[in-house]
């Protein structure tokens, strides 16, 4: 056999490896631990619309809601490590191609790569607070909270040459996502991603109404944190950027009130609960 055959078998087993039984585990209980993060979020989100929410409606909020718990450090610390799941299986994903037609494209292997990072980034955040590292998750907005985090990120990013640019380029970007990520869970492009075939009837409409629901919640969210980006950018006050928890008490400030942060708190919800579904019928 010669060197190139060894090479492109060595490159199949790799690639299988990547896509085997353990890498498929670690992606499926890294969406189980996104759905948990969501639904606690929009929950907390609720909480707020109702006028009961002392505590942040965004990760930090979630996690402190947690960690309250029984077993909540356990919890924790199950949650970081299947967000590392999800984080490795977009590592292999990156290495080795989607699964799909034109898998190894490099436009998808990109955004394979750029959602490695992200939950390499979340895993490490939950982590971090799991071992006592996090914020208080509490009212406010101190400590590690998403709305001060934003605020610290673009005040530090227009001190850069052409910083004032650079943020409202990056708002934009946010801005786009969130409307790419609504208008794909509209067309229900997540179809594609699904084992349809294993679902009933009455499981696929359920499943169709927590991904539509879900994904348009949060498309909605990115959106409007991207233009609250943009808008800091134009003004140059980084102050006018907000986080998550900051972004979802904007939305009751608009002309429809408590009622649309209801309805978005209520997509939130609807995507964890899709996250589980995608933990279960996802194909990898």
């Amino acid at each position: 056999m010669n060197a190139s055959a060894l090479t492109r078998n060595g490159r199949i087993g790799a690639r299988r490896a990547a896509k085997g039984s353990a890498v498929e585990t670690a992606a499926r209980a890294g969406f189980a631990a996104r759905g948990v993060i969501y639904l606690l979020v929009g929950l907390l989100a609720l909480r707020i619309a109702f006028g009961e929410g002392g505590r942040q409606a965004d990760r930090g909020g979630a996690l402190a809601e947690i960690a309250e718990q029984p077993f909540g450090k356990v919890l924790l610390w199950a949650l970081g490590i299947g967000l590392v799941g999800m984080a490795v299986w977009r590592l292999s994903e990156t290495a080795f191609g989607v699964s799909g037609p034109d898998g190894r494209s490099w436009r998808k292997r990109s955004l394979s790569a750029a959602r490695c990072v992200f939950y390499g980034f979340v895993a490490y955040s939950v982590l971090a607070f799991a071992a006592g590292a996090g914020g208080s998750g509490g009212s406010g907005g101190g400590g590690n909270s998403s709305d001060r985090q934003s605020r610290d990120v673009t005040a530090r990013a227009m001190e850069w040459p052409g910083g004032q640019w650079l943020v409202a380029v990056a708002g934009c970007a946010v801005a786009g996502a969130g409307l790419w990520i609504g208008a794909r869970a509209v067309l229900r492009k997540y179809h594609d991603k699904l084992k349809l075939g294993a679902m009933s009837p009455r499981v696929r409409r359920a499943v169709d109404i927590t991904g539509v629901g879900g994904g348009a919640a949060r498309g909605l969210v990115f959106a409007a944190a991207g233009v609250f980006a943009v808008r800091a950018a134009i003004a140059y006050a980084p102050d006018r950027a907000k986080g998550l928890d900051d972004t979802l008490r904007s939305l009751a400030q608009t002309p429809a009130g408590p009622w649309l942060l209801v309805c978005v708190a209520a997509g939130l919800v609807l995507f964890g609960v899709f996250s589980f579904a995608m933990a279960k019928w996802r194909r990898m």
